[in-house]
């Protein structure tokens, strides 16, 4: 096989140094100097390195190119060629496992193919050359034709494992979901089907026709995706983008938060798509639950407390902003308790936290600065400031937060969650400028407010800030890491405007907006909202 290659190059080593040797006989001129040769030898014995290196790859390299994705009924040509050059008539190629329906065309090298409208799924064809005893492999993604009206749902989904690239959830239940309670699921994913359970998510986003998901897995058979971090997870959000033409929103505000500091609690994302009782749903953000479970699995205790603040209550103060400034009923007006005892509904439930937000609120200055370290990882809580207020999530500053506490011990930690409202947009998807001052943010938490008011704590925390501008918020990082997912995921997406363009633009929370973006013209606007929020916040710090 390496033939061809080797002697190709070696004739021009033997022949430079023949040459010198003998006086000037062959290529290299009579009067060439020592060096002249040596160079000459190393540039041929760098060739012959090479040629050898790309014939142990194979003489041709057979490949289809791809991967190739098209909908039941598109009709696919592939052509079959030498990845190296080198030229082969059509028929030195034989594909060995072609779908039914597909041929291959000797004259032309080329593979023609219409699926139909039951071959949903990834085909992985091996392309055979049999004279070099090569193969090669060509993947084609046949996607599931939801708009057509003769459409049949996915025949096998353990074969229809991505779409464009990305991983598919496909939920099937029965019972129907329900908000309230876990409903027996099988989920299939990568292959492998799992027995788990599946409920509907979310508060306001429970009203959208595209909804979120919680999948619960087993003990014994935890979800697992090694290529996207998610190790023996017991617990799996779908959450909609809806509300989100970027699409990727969500995912990129925990990477940041995870890149901020890898001493946080770290909620890992990933984009997929979701098929729900063969009914194609479209493009999620796959993220970790916040729960007992995503603790122990960081080294806290799984015997801990962990709250929600699910409303705007959830702000450290003894007043309600849910009710026009009047005394809370409770001190943890505001809050849900998701793990823990005494369970919410029991006396002292809620005992930690009430603690707490009652020091934030009453405790002297002297008091807060000598024991506020005590109380909470304050490290944690001061980012929390710093990532909501640099985003603009302002919706997860005085809600969407997850508080952990070990009862036996230890500091509060802080989990910030839900970002719709974030990187230029509203809850409700309505624009919103770069131009909020962080410190402004202070309104939904006081917490905020006592650490930026305390000179000792203040000063330092606003130093900090412009570190973390030129750190891991640095404007080159951060517009990289956004334009990687918007790369990432730029055909499911479009698939997935194709699918609810119409029902987001008619939906009534936001039907009235005149500026509603397609997914394109959203990731330009998110891209240009990084800049100038980057550049407005470094000018304060």
């Amino acid at each position: 096989m390496y033939d061809s290659a080797v002697t190709r190059t070696l004739p021009g080593l033997l022949a430079g140094l023949l040459a010198f040797a003998c006086g000037g006989d062959g290529p290299m001129p009579a009067d060439a100097s020592l060096d002249a040769a040596l160079d000459a030898a190393a540039d041929a014995l760098a060739a012959a390195d090479a040629a050898i290196d790309g014939a142990a790859l194979g003489d041709c390299g057979p490949t289809g190119g791809g991967p190739h994705w098209i909908e039941e009924g598109e009709p696919l040509s592939v052509r079959v060629r030498c990845a190296t050059g080198l030229e082969l008539a059509g028929d030195a190629f034989v594909i060995a496992n072609l779908p039914d329906g597909a041929a291959y065309d000797p004259s032309r090298a080329t593979l023609d193919w219409t699926p139909g409208l039951d071959q949903g799924g990834v085909y992985d064809l091996s392309i055979e050359v049999p004279s070099v005893a090569e193969a090669g492999p060509s993947r084609i993604g046949v996607l599931d034709r939801w708009d057509d009206p003769e459409n049949v749902p996915v025949v096998d989904p353990t074969t229809y494992t991505e779409e464009h690239g990305l991983p598919v959830f496909h939920v099937e239940t029965s019972p129907e979901l329900n908000h309230d309670d876990y409903t027996p699921a099988t989920v299939t994913y990568r292959g492998h089907v799992y027995q788990a359970e599946a409920k509907w998510r979310g508060g306001a986003s429970f009203g959208y026709p595209k909804r979120s998901y919680t999948l619960k897995f087993s003990e014994d058979d935890p979800f697992d995706d090694p290529d996207r971090a998610f190790l023996r997870r017991r617990k799996v959000t779908l959450t909609t983008t809806f509300d989100d033409n970027s699409y990727v929103r969500q995912r990129l505000a925990f990477e940041m938060w995870n890149l901020f500091d890898p001493g946080h609690l770290q909620v890992e994302s990933f984009s997929a798509v979701v098929f729900v009782n063969g009914e194609y749903r479209g493009l999620y953000a796959a993220t970790d639950h916040v729960d007992r479970f995503l603790g122990e699995a960081q080294g806290l205790s799984a015997d801990c407390n962990l709250y929600k603040a699910v409303n705007h209550d959830g702000n450290f103060r003894l007043t309600s902003s849910q009710n026009g400034g009047a005394p809370k009923v409770t001190l943890h007006d505001g809050y849900e308790k998701k793990e823990g005892l005494p369970p919410e509904g029991e006396p002292r439930a809620f005992a930690d936290l009430e603690a707490l937000v009652e020091f934030v609120a009453t405790a002297s200055s002297f008091d807060f600065q000598a024991e506020i370290g005590d109380r909470i990882d304050q490290r944690d809580y001061e980012d929390w400031w710093i990532f909501v207020s640099f985003i603009e999530a302002d919706d997860s500053a005085g809600k969407n937060s997850y508080h952990y506490h070990d009862p036996a011990g230890g500091p509060f930690r802080v989990v910030p969650w839900d970002f719709n409202a974030s990187f230029g947009q509203d809850w409700q998807s309505e624009r919103q400028g770069w131009d909020e001052r962080p410190e402004e943010l202070a309104w939904a938490n006081e917490l905020f407010a006592r650490f930026l008011d305390e000179p000792t704590i203040g000063d330092p925390l606003r130093e900090r800030y412009a570190r973390v501008l030129d750190g891991p918020f640095a404007l080159g990082e951060v517009t990289d890491l956004f334009d990687g997912m918007a790369a990432e995921v730029r055909d499911a997406a479009l698939r997935d405007e194709e699918r609810w363009a119409g029902e987001m633009r008619a939906y009534p929370g936001w039907s009235w907006r005149e500026d509603f973006t397609t997914h394109e013209e959203e990731v330009e606007y998110v891209r240009d909202w990084l800049t100038g929020r980057w550049t407005f916040v470094q000018g304060i710090y």
